[in-house]
């Protein structure tokens, strides 16, 4: 490895200390040299914590993720992502996206970092439970996604409270304005009703919500 590209994982490194555990920062500075990886940090997106794009017109792979993940959350969404890349690396489009191809390649890429000097014991094993076979979005995962939420920095009881938490037929705002009606429980998603249009809408019980009050000015 030349000395531009040791400046380079230096840099790297240093940014991804802001958004990652300390003992993954160094091997994903590297990967992302070798890889190629035009890694984005983009605002919350409500459908996705981060995605992966192929090379085209001329760019290289590129993967975002959302600023306002825990270094936990970060950190098991960016492995999720470089595993697409490796699985395209290697097949291209011929194979599923979240197949078994992604999902070997996922489980090889986490495998170093399964151990208790690195993860937290709670996230460690719900993260064991969850490899022996990982879905397209770990937030499928209630319980891996439960662990993972007790690392966010503490919000006001009142406006980051999870949906799971409020009682059936409760008013409350998610994404800032938009008002529901909390369901019954379908499954894995509670149902809940827009007020505004009458439209049902699915929700994860881990949604995170604001109690609706009429004198809050909405």
């Amino acid at each position: 490895m030349n000395s531009q590209q040791q400046q380079q994982i230096e840099r790297n490194s240093e940014i991804l200390r802001k958004y990652i555990p300390h003992f993954a920062v160094n091997n994903i500075a590297i990967w992302i040299i070798e890889l190629d990886i035009k890694l984005k940090i983009t605002k919350e997106r409500s459908t996705k914590l981060g995605d992966y794009m192929p090379p085209h017109n001329g760019l290289n792979h590129t993967i975002t993720i959302n600023h306002n993940l825990n270094e936990y959350s970060f950190f098991v969404t960016l492995i999720h992502e470089i595993a697409h890349l490796k699985t395209y690396n290697q097949y291209k489009n011929s194979v599923s996206p979240h197949g078994p191809e992604w999902k070997f390649s996922f489980k090889l890429l986490m495998h170093p970092f399964l151990t208790p000097d690195h993860l937290p014991l709670d996230i460690l094993y719900a993260l064991r439970k969850y490899m022996n076979n990982p879905a397209a979005s770990s937030c499928s995962d209630l319980t891996l996604m439960r662990t993972l939420k007790l690392y966010d920095k503490q919000l006001d009881s009142h406006t980051g409270i999870l949906l799971e938490h409020l009682p059936q037929r409760t008013h409350f705002l998610y994404n800032g304005s938009r008002v529901f009606e909390k369901g019954e429980k379908l499954r894995k998603r509670y149902r809940c009703k827009e007020l505004s249009s009458g439209t049902i809408y699915l929700f994860s019980p881990l949604a995170e919500v604001e109690v609706f009050e009429k004198n809050n000015g909405v």
